[in-house]
């Protein structure tokens, strides 16, 4: 059984799931079988529904994507997860916590769940999630379901490189003060109210609505953000949220929306790859005495940082002679 970059590639174009599997660990660790793989399916991509999934922790999500497995299932849908869990402190590992959560779907071959650890990478979601979630669109899952942690920088980020982001709020967390957060409302294009049959669900339904008028700054035509009540233990809305996610997906493809997110989303990654090779060359051993001779002018106050910085891309980008 090859492992080389063709057999790999060819093995996953043919629908092999362990060779999908070994694959996505390549990507994950950014090795050369990796990124030679990335680059031949990378072409392949582009036709799934990218659907980020957010929220604080405590909230349900794990389950209301698991609910979301079955009724796309139902639908005759391939559906992927790519659960972000928290990492390890000891190992970067992640916690597999999503994963056993989703576990009535391991014998499913048209059901891939994949978990992932937050490791602290400068491009964060950019470089390692979407180049899975890329893989997993290019191999005909469709939609590719993006679940975050739901806490720091990642829960902002999944808002710029989703189609359509889910933002989940529960009832009964800080007599949903959470609404208030700033910015909270601007990452969901639709938002969830889970675990809605508990009592309090009513109050925090009213003020999303209530922050939703406040906040009403889309023009004619742009997409007001939906307010979704579901209990996913009791398998309750989901049918809702399906359908209000498809009438997203077809407001972004007859506005225009979609081609923008396309174009941001790719963005997005090519600056997060940028870093990524920065970062490599400034780790490298040749490079180190020279970054060193950089920062030492900078802190004896010869230059400014934005100049230190301007001379290190000039030098990056010279071209060899």
């Amino acid at each position: 059984m090859t492992t080389s970059k063709p057999g790999l590639v060819a093995q996953v174009r043919a629908g092999r799931i362990p060779a999908l599997a070994r694959l996505l660990t390549h990507i994950e660790n950014d090795t050369p079988v990796g990124r030679a793989a990335f680059d031949a399916l990378y072409p392949d991509s582009g036709e799934a529904h990218l659907i980020g999934v957010t929220g604080p922790p405590g909230g349900g999500k794990s389950t209301l994507v698991n609910e979301l497995i079955r009724a796309y299932r139902a639908r005759g849908q391939r559906v992927a997860v790519v659960a972000v869990d928290p990492s390890s402190p000891l190992t970067g590992g992640a916690t597999l916590g999503d994963r056993i959560r989703m576990n009535e779907w391991h014998a499913d071959p048209d059901v891939f769940i994949r978990s992932m650890a937050s490791r602290r990478f400068g491009g964060g979601l950019a470089e390692n999630t979407l180049a899975v979630a890329h893989i997993l669109d290019a191999t005909g899952f469709d939609p590719v379901i993006v679940e975050t942690v739901g806490t720091g920088q990642d829960e902002v980020e999944i808002a710029r490189l989703a189609l359509t982001t889910l933002l989940i709020q529960v009832p009964g967390l800080g007599d949903s003060i959470q609404t208030l957060k700033a910015g909270s409302l601007e990452i969901g294009d639709i938002l969830v109210v889970n675990k809605a049959d508990r009592p309090e669900a009513i109050g925090l339904i009213r003020d999303l609505h209530h922050m939703k008028a406040l906040a009403e700054s889309h023009p004619e035509g742009g997409w007001d953000p939906p307010v979704v009540k579901t209990s996913a233990l009791k398998g309750e809305g989901i049918d809702n949220l399906i359908h209000a996610i498809a009438k997203h997906r077809a407001w972004l493809e007859s506005s225009g929306e979609l081609a923008e997110r396309l174009r941001t989303i790719a963005g997005e990654e090519v600056a997060a790859r940028v870093r990524s090779e920065w970062r490599r060359w400034a780790e490298g051993s040749e490079a180190g005495a020279e970054l060193a001779a950089f920062i030492g002018r900078v802190a004896d106050r010869e230059v400014s940082p934005r100049q230190a910085a301007s001379d290190i891309l000039e030098q990056l980008t010279k071209p060899a002679r």
